[in-house]
């Protein structure tokens, strides 16, 4: 699987080269991480991956988190969406009727939240560090 993915990932690139191959093996991994937040598998939305998404950005680059979806090409939540759907075109991704770029359009601000959402994260933690 890791191999056709990748084939897969290097066809959508020749034709669509605004991402970068890392993000889209990073949304696959953020929609595995939301799929496990529930007790049972399922269809994830548009709304739900964002989050995780969100969260895994967070966990994973912490205060480098721009400079690294910079990078990678997305700048907006809409790019998460179009990732996801041209996934979808190359059938490694499934959708369902209600699915759809709208779905992705304008989600959240990353300046807010990649930035001033880290350093406020980062200062709640330090906070309860040192009330211990």
């Amino acid at each position: 699987m890791e191999i056709q993915f990748e084939t897969i990932v290097n066809h959508i690139h020749e034709k669509d080269s605004r991402y970068k191959e890392e993000a889209y093996g990073f949304v696959m991994e953020s929609l595995s991480y939301t799929q496990k937040k529930f007790r049972s598998p399922r269809h994830v939305t548009g709304e739900e991956i964002l989050d995780g998404m969100k969260e895994m950005v967070l966990e994973k680059f912490g205060p480098l988190a721009m400079t690294v979806l910079e990078h990678w090409g997305i700048h907006s939540t809409e790019d998460f969406g179009n990732i996801v759907f041209n996934l979808v075109e190359h059938k490694v991704l499934s959708k369902t009727e209600e699915d759809n770029i709208e779905k992705f359009r304008n989600a959240y601000d990353f300046e807010e939240v990649f930035k001033s959402g880290y350093n406020k994260r980062l200062a709640k933690k330090i906070s309860r560090m040192r009330t211990m």
